[in-house]
């Protein structure tokens, strides 16, 4: 079986390939605004994943993610067919809020940025810190 790409590591920067779909686009042609919220987190996941954190260990630890900011600045459009490029960084954990920066790239054009903030939870909710063994695998992958 073939496996989905989860992306790779240009040194601390998380890089996801991602095609727009017909789906994608509102009916002029361009990518829908709120769909670049999805590929960010797609980013943010895969990070994870390539990382060697999966969603379902962090159930399994009753632990999840909350977005609790995200600021976005759109710089150009995307269209069908496109191929874009999610570029996701992790920059510091202060307690139990992670923060993150992203953008997503066509070639040398940036289609827009975001700066982020997610807080680890419990499942039923409530702020944690993240596992020592979360941050120990998030460690080499954020800020010096």
């Amino acid at each position: 079986m073939i496996e989905p790409t989860a992306g790779v590591f240009d040194g601390r920067e998380h890089q996801l390939p991602v095609r727009i779909y017909y789906e994608d686009t509102d009916f002029s042609g361009i990518v829908y605004h709120a769909n670049y919220l999805r590929y960010f987190e797609r980013g943010r996941s895969d990070f994870f994943r390539r990382i060697g954190i999966s969603h379902t260990q962090l159930a399994k630890a009753d632990t999840a993610f909350a977005i609790i900011r995200m600021e976005l600045d759109f710089k150009r459009s995307a269209r069908i067919d496109d191929a874009l490029l999610v570029r996701t960084t992790y920059d510091r954990v202060k307690g139990p809020r992670l923060y993150v920066s992203q953008k997503i790239t066509r070639g040398d054009d940036v289609i827009v940025q975001a700066a982020g903030e997610a807080v680890c939870i419990t499942l039923d909710g409530r702020p944690r810190k993240p596992t020592a063994e979360m941050l120990g695998q998030l460690a080499p992958w954020l800020e010096p």
